[in-house]
């Protein structure tokens, strides 16, 4: 599935999964299913998300994180 990339930021919708890369060795990624967006669009978007062990948080994306469509 594709990456939304709009002016080099990532765009997401509710129901997307996003998906965290690490960069240590050892560490695995980090996978969540976004419940809501947050913020406007451009480099203040973020998402609230609901991470592979339930818990939820608000996330701003970087430079590791891509996002899984649910379309």
């Amino acid at each position: 599935m594709p990456t939304r990339v709009q002016g080099g930021i990532v765009q997401a919708h509710v129901g997307d999964r996003i998906v965290i890369e690490s960069n240590h060795l050892d560490a695995a990624r980090r996978r969540g299913t976004i419940v809501a967006v947050l913020g406007g669009e451009g480099d203040t978007e973020h998402y609230r998300v609901r991470w592979q062990d339930g818990h939820e948080s608000v996330f701003f994306p970087g430079p590791d994180a891509h996002v899984d469509t649910a379309r």
